[in-house]
């Protein structure tokens, strides 16, 4: 009889999506026979006696709010099991290799991250025990499987697409992974450093197939860069709108790529494409040269321009508090989302991020990066402005955007309130912005896209 042992795969948090990551690894370790539960703590309790009853726990670090909470998470899982072998795996797992080694013995893996995975529950169930706290990162192509959801929560307690009154439950999936560019902020570029990986189209087509017969009516293609490879993503979208024209969904684009694929953005619209987001980060040209975006402010207007002409929503995203910003930079990017009529299409919390630094950051080797000391506990480099106003005005608004969402304020009206401050902690009269200039209801998801926010109470409270 062959032995297999119990496994869970434990996610704290995936920008409010059910977990890709867990749904991938449960296909790959389901056959080879292990007993997998699949436990998302963002919207269940942790299922202690899994985590009891299991030889192997694989805890996915997809990003640096997931890492937070999972090592606020694993004194408890460590106290419930202090045998199971731990595996962490994704994109924060080797740089953060030396704080994951606590928890011991430990396996910790980034990058294409199934193989690996199946190959260690093989050594874990012939006895053949791993070396303790090994880090590997591996960009190998993969013979992808379509994930296995089963076991996970419902979509319908997920976040959902909202258009005006109308909700639509909302799946996810991934066509690619990693990305061909290597901008100095994002934390792929130490993992994959310019490497990307395409998803065979009848995988992707079965995984939304899975997710459309539970419901969804939106599919969130969750690609760091959809169009890093254009002629791929064409051959999906293509596949996926002939078998499910009714089915709408966003993608994530890099205003380069909006720029080079602009013939493309009718046929997304076209193709059930409701908005792109899009990494702006900033619109002062010196940032971006330093955070080797690819774009200028320039292109960044450029490409709003075409997606209105082509009917299709532009979701901007932004880091707008940096080292180097200003107060007056700041009130230049908020006059200029007014300009291009893009207040009500930026999630409020966009306008508050600041600089996240994490471990194996590339702009730690920049040379107009402000010297700091890693912080363990907050899992990033920390540093100040050099006006200390502008860290004040950060956490004002930071506030602010808190606040008015737990007033139910709409984006436009919080934008108001974010422009108000603004010109405030300048010392001058905001001009008055009309209500008229929110324009029509946007698509958008209930729980905006960013991952790097210190974890909330609420988020704490569900672990």
């Amino acid at each position: 009889m062959t032995k297999s042992l119990n496994v869970t795969l434990i996610s704290t948090y995936d920008l409010g999506h059910q977990p890709f990551g867990l749904a991938s690894l449960a296909a790959w370790l389901r056959a080879e026979d292990a007993n997998v539960t699949c436990n998302d703590t963002s919207v269940s309790p942790l299922a202690e006696d899994a985590v009891r009853a299991s030889g192997l726990i694989c805890i996915h670090l997809a990003m640096h709010t997931a890492t937070r909470l999972a090592l606020e998470l694993l004194p408890r899982i460590r106290a419930l099991n202090g045998n199971a072998h731990l595996c962490f795996f994704g994109l924060y797992g080797p740089p953060n290799a030396e704080i994951l080694a606590d928890y011991g013995p430990c396996s910790i893996i980034g990058g294409e991250f199934e193989a690996e995975i199946a190959s260690l529950y093989r050594r874990l169930v012939s006895g053949d025990n791993p070396p303790a706290n090994a880090v590997t990162v591996s960009t190998n192509k993969l013979a992808f499987r379509a994930p296995d959801r089963s076991g996970l929560a419902h979509l319908d307690q997920y976040a959902s697409l909202g258009i005006g009154p109308e909700t639509r439950i909302a799946g996810y999936t991934e066509a690619s992974r990693g990305c061909k560019h290597v901008c100095r902020h994002c934390p792929i570029v130490p993992i994959y450093g310019g490497r990307f990986r395409t998803v065979p189209v009848d995988v992707v087509l079965a995984d939304i197939r899975g997710q459309v017969a539970a419901g969804a009516q939106h599919i969130s293609f969750g690609d760091p860069d959809f169009f890093n490879g254009p002629g791929h993503a064409k051959r999906v979208i293509d596949a996926f709108h002939e078998e499910f024209p009714e089915i709408t969904f966003d993608a994530t684009i890099k205003i380069e790529h909006l720029l080079s694929q602009q013939h493309r953005l009718a046929w997304l619209r076209q193709c059930g494409c409701l908005f792109v987001t899009t990494a702006v980060e900033a619109t002062d040209d010196h940032i971006l040269e330093i955070l080797d975006k690819g774009h200028s402010r320039a292109d960044f207007i450029t490409a709003a321009k075409l997606a209105r002409e082509a009917g299709l929503v532009l979701s901007p995203t932004f880091v707008p508090f940096t080292p180097w910003t200003s107060l007056a930079g700041y009130r230049d990017l908020l006059q200029l989302i007014l300009e291009l009529g893009l207040a009500a299409q930026v999630a409020p919390v966009q306008l508050a991020i600041r600089l996240l630094v994490p471990a194996g950051s590339l702009l730690l080797d920049h040379p107009q990066m402000p010297a700091t000391k890693f912080a363990p506990e907050q899992l990033s480099h920390p540093w100040r402005n050099p006006d200390p106003a502008v860290d004040a005005l950060q956490r004002t608004l930071a506030a602010e955007v808190e606040a008015g969402e737990a007033q139910g304020l709409n984006r436009f009206e919080i934008f108001a309130q974010l422009w108000r401050l603004t010109h405030a902690a300048l010392g001058l009269a905001a001009a008055p912005i009309s209500l008229d200039a929110a324009g029509p209801e946007i698509p958008q998801m209930s729980e905006p896209w960013y991952c790097c926010a210190e974890p909330t109470e609420l988020q704490r409270a569900r672990l």
